[in-house]
């Protein structure tokens, strides 16, 4: 799936897909009809997805060391990812020999019009982030594309003081756009953001800068209901465009 690659692979990237890997065929799987015509491919299948997440969690679990969680899930596209993160979560807890305290918070970003990345972060929604001062913070997000917009949220979030923060993101785009952001952000580090490489990381996949949709990431809210990670087509962005 990720391509032959001769050098060791940097597991800190995640699962790593090549530019030019060609996805699967979307005959081989099934989703909903009214999707049919919209779609190029499937580029990560559910059960993939799935086994990813369980992977993250057992690191995650490893790298916090048993310590009491704040995750703080981005909504919308990330609530899939998140709750599927803190099931398995749980479940390693439950099966331990101490019990680790989590809880779940929200807030609701917008980046994005159409397929486009917008200059502006729009924060819609979101408790009182003052709670998360001197907490362990784990940010719940879809994709982490330009950084921009985990940028933003970080700085936001740093301003309340909380004893640690790490970003888990299902999805990073390899994009001209991006600033350099990599999930794996540790407040205690003078604030800087810590490159994967070398580092204990939280990415699930590393994919080409596409624009992909299902497993509850949108296009104009239509897709969230779609199992797998797919390539949206033209016909699909035109049908479904506001």
């Amino acid at each position: 799936m990720a391509g032959n690659r001769e050098e060791a692979p940097d597991y800190g990237r995640g699962v790593v897909i090549m530019d030019d890997w060609p996805g699967y065929d979307l005959s081989l799987f099934t989703y909903p009809q009214h999707y049919y015509g919209d779609l190029e491919y499937v580029l990560i299948p559910h059960g993939i997805i799935v086994d990813r997440i369980e992977r993250l969690a057992k690191d995650i679990m490893k790298d916090i060391g048993y310590c009491d969680i704040m995750v703080l899930c981005v909504l919308k596209g990330g609530y899939k990812f998140c709750a599927d993160l803190v099931e398995h979560l749980k479940n390693i807890s439950r099966n331990s020999d101490r019990c680790v305290s989590m809880k779940v918070d929200f807030i609701r970003l917008k980046s994005y019009r159409n397929d486009q990345s917008m200059d502006e972060m729009q924060i819609i929604g979101g408790d009182d982030l003052s709670t998360l001062a001197g907490k362990n913070v784990l940010i719940v997000e879809d994709v982490v594309g330009t950084g921009r917009t985990m940028r933003a949220l970080l700085s936001s979030i740093e301003k309340y003081k909380p004893n640690k923060i790490k970003v888990a993101s299902l999805l990073v785009k390899r994009t001209p756009r991006s600033d350099g952001f990599r999930p794996d952000y540790d407040e205690t580090e003078h604030s800087q953001v810590k490159e994967l490489a070398g580092s204990q990381s939280y990415a699930g996949f590393e994919i080409p800068n596409l624009f992909v949709v299902g497993y509850a990431l949108d296009y104009n809210e239509y897709f969230r209901d779609l199992n797998h990670i797919c390539v949206i087509n033209e016909h699909g962005k035109e049908k479904y465009r506001v």
